[in-house]
């Protein structure tokens, strides 16, 4: 079977690279291909490009008492009207690479040329999963393409040469051995990063939620570094969930930023505030964020014991305080990190204190880590044979792991 993949992503004013492979691909694109100096393109060596065009007609029998020469000929004129500008590449004889316009229209032109001729698209997915023998360098490779920084890249690197299967391995053999104590630490280590794993390609949900006008825009937009978030000093401006994707110490973290929490206002408000509550119970931490200059009031103390997990951050550390505050008049008021987002102060020590509630340990080179839903399922699926001494259920849930199954 010859088949065909796009390896690079379409895009206006970019080059697409397809690859035709599989026995009779050379023969294939060379019917297709007319070289723009009419040099037959079998006499060029392996490796060699050639600029020419790509046929785009359906194919068509011969017209009665045209000679093929004469076909060939007429084609060739026509070729600059009707195909496709390309540089091609025999890698061999199964395998050939087509250089063409980056657009959609000209790769979907091109490939539905190709399947006319029988030759079965796939995607780019389906390619790098059938190049790798190794379900888990397999994975990696793909999740590699999905990495957003890159140290998360890295740790994905880790794992596509070997870091991750070594440790499975490892567990394996501790079973092969009786050694079932042994086999169910090696796994709970292994499960303790899946967290981590799963956050490689996508990143932490941070949600930043306050009473109005305590400062949660301004604060997203200093964290990102630009003006991401509207800020206007009345209340109720944000009135739906505002998000921003940046990198913390290397790490992958999408900042939220919700409408302020309080009861009445316009239904337009308060319907971003039930959005806000929806985006407290999703995300993977919540920083709850009061003004600094403000006495500490019922309303804050509720919001505050309603999410006991919650980052606090006491903003607006630059601004006067209220009478008494400054004098101590709220010592109910809790610990957290005081910011300013208007001068930077606490910005640092801030990112500080919520990397480290998101990754509380960091995995060294070379650690494994699983990184898939399937693997920490697999893993979890062992884990809990172990525990009812079910060593064969274990031992089946990692190979089907380690066979990608």
């Amino acid at each position: 079977m010859i088949r065909f993949v796009q390896l690079t992503p379409s895009g206006r004013g970019a080059i697409a690279t397809l690859l035709v492979e599989g026995p009779g691909a050379w023969a294939m694109v060379e019917s297709r291909f007319r070289p723009a100096r009419g040099r037959p393109w079998s006499s060029l060596p392996p490796g060699r490009l050639a600029f020419g065009h790509f046929d785009l007609r359906t194919p068509h029998a011969p017209r009665e008492g045209v000679r093929h020469a004469e076909r060939d000929e007429h084609d060739l004129c026509d070729a600059s009207l009707l195909g496709e500008e390309v540089v091609v590449r025999r890698r061999s004889d199964c395998s050939v690479e087509l250089h063409c316009h980056g657009g959609m229209a000209a790769v979907a032109a091109i490939g539905q040329a190709l399947a006319q001729r029988g030759c079965q698209a796939v995607s780019w997915q389906q390619w790098v999963g059938g190049q790798q023998s190794d379900a888990i360098a397999s994975a990696a490779r793909l999740a590699l393409a999905q990495a957003r920084t890159e140290r998360t890249a890295l740790i994905l690197l880790d794992q596509y040469h070997g870091a991750l299967r070594a440790a499975v391995e490892a567990v394996r053999q501790s079973l092969a051995g009786g050694d079932l104590p042994s086999a169910r630490q090696q796994l709970a280590a292994l499960l303790a990063r899946a967290d981590l794993g799963c956050h490689l390609t996508n990143p932490w949900r941070v949600v930043l939620a306050g009473l109005p006008n305590v400062g949660k825009s301004s604060l997203i937009n200093a964290l990102v570094g630009y003006q991401r978030a509207i800020v206007h000093p009345a209340p109720g401006t944000t009135r739906d969930v505002v998000a921003a994707t940046t990198a913390l110490e290397g790490w992958p973290v999408e900042l939220r930023d919700t409408a302020g929490l309080r009861t009445g206002g316009h239904p337009v408000e308060q319907a971003g505030v039930a959005r806000a509550r929806d985006e407290l119970r999703s995300g993977d931490l919540v920083l709850l964020i009061f003004d600094a200059g403000q006495p500490w009031s019922s309303a804050a103390e509720a919001l505050r014991r309603s999410r006991p997990d919650a980052l606090v951050v006491h903003n607006k550390c630059d601004l006067p305080a209220a009478p008494g505050v400054a004098a101590g008049a709220n010592p109910q008021r809790p610990p957290g990190v005081s910011t300013s987002a208007l001068t930077g102060e606490g910005l640092d020590r801030l990112i500080r204190v919520l990397v480290a509630r998101l990754v509380p340990h960091p995995p060294l080179p070379g650690d494994p880590v699983p990184f898939t839903a399937e693997q920490c399922q697999r893993l979890r699926f062992a884990l809990a044979a172990l525990e009812r001494n079910d060593r064969t259920s274990a031992e089946e849930a990692l190979e089907m792991m380690l066979a990608g199954i």
